[in-house]
């Protein structure tokens, strides 16, 4: 069994690691930190999970984390690092969900987030948690920063036009990289659990706006993983916005194909690429993907478009924000580092309605 520790247990990226690794069936839950909730039972905040863990929260200073064989931060930014070096030490891996570990500059990291890196040293050490780009290097890493959940989706759908190998097989780019525009959307729960007047039932409700349009954090990740791919800069244009519902991801991506590019069947290519992925599902020609169609699940569903008369090419992408764009993100990656088959405790169908 793989002993398990979470710090910082009573958001909603917290939550719902709780209830993938209650179900996983190689996986022990030793530890759950919060310091506002110290000798709270679990399952007294998170009802759903009567039954399922009987665990209290415990204060960081104490938990056993050194004993555990892995440890996710459902923190804030700045926490993991503040506390990887020792934990590596006693030979535990570490998987972040939140941006310690993502971004490779640390002028980009400390320009957009505001604080120095504690750790430069581990960071250069640390993979980029996105399965389907790093599978060989998660395999073998002991820090893995996760991607954000609109990261996972953008980088997901531009993936396949990008990728350095359909690239030479095409023998030139397939879409214009300089030109990228990723129109995104999410449900209220990618804000996170504190409380704030932008995502009040009155202030979310019955309202759809567009947020940090001059720079999104996600911005540079998004980027950095576009660059990684291709091998080459890119130029996008990200805007997130906020829509009324509790999960999801809605992201329409466009590009301007090349004359290489308008010569590719991109339904064939993107079937391709994703051929085996066991959490991209590639829907039929002409399918209206909807975030409801992946809620709860670690499925990422992609829908290829190429509006008639242009050449264009549109790419739709659903996922759930805290599945696939966040903890069922880490338990794959978990999986992988530990030598499980990669959807082990991720077989959960998506909830409808």
């Amino acid at each position: 069994m793989i002993k398990v520790g979470i710090v910082g247990g009573t958001g909603y990226t917290g939550v719902e690691l709780l209830r993938l690794l209650a179900q996983h069936p190689q996986a022990e839950l030793v530890a759950i930190t919060s310091r506002k909730e110290t000798g709270m039972p679990v399952a007294e905040m998170f009802p759903s999970l009567r039954g399922r863990v009987k665990l209290a929260f415990s204060d960081p200073a104490e938990a056993p984390l050194d004993r555990c064989d892995v440890v996710f931060f459902a923190t804030p930014h700045g926490v993991a690092m503040s506390q990887a070096r020792e934990l590596l030490a006693a030979g535990v891996k570490v998987i972040d969900l939140a941006a310690d570990f993502r971004l490779k500059d640390t002028a980009e990291f400390e320009r957009w987030y505001k604080m120095p890196h504690a750790c430069p040293d581990i960071l250069a050490q640390a993979v980029y948690g996105l399965p389907e780009v790093n599978r060989e290097a998660i395999r073998k890493a002991r820090v893995i920063g996760l991607p954000g959940c609109y990261p996972t989706s953008v980088q997901l759908g531009y993936l396949p036009v990008l990728d350095q190998a359909a690239v030479a097989a095409a023998g030139g780019d397939l879409v214009e990289r300089d030109n990228l525009i990723a129109d995104c959307k999410s449900g209220a729960s990618g804000a996170g659990r504190k409380a704030e007047v932008a995502t009040l039932l009155a202030e979310a409700g019955d309202n759809f706006k567009a947020y940090s349009v001059t720079g999104h954090r996600h911005l540079p990740e998004i980027r950095q993983g576009l660059e990684a791919i291709a091998g080459k800069p890119v130029n996008l244009v990200f805007t997130p916005h906020l829509v009324p519902m509790v999960r999801g991801i809605f992201s329409t991506l466009y590009a301007r194909l090349t004359p290489a590019g308008r010569k590719v069947d991109l339904q064939a290519l993107y079937e391709k690429r994703f051929a085996g992925e066991p959490f991209v599902d590639v829907m039929p020609a002409g399918s209206m993907p909807e975030t409801r169609s992946v809620r709860a699940s670690n499925t990422a569903r992609i829908a290829v478009h190429r509006p008639p008369g242009s050449d264009m090419l549109m790419v739709l992408v659903v996922e759930d924000n805290l599945v696939k764009g966040a903890s069922g993100q880490g338990v794959q990656a978990m999986n992988l580092m530990f030598g499980l088959p990669e959807g082990t405790g991720l077989d959960q169908v998506p909830v409808l309605p």
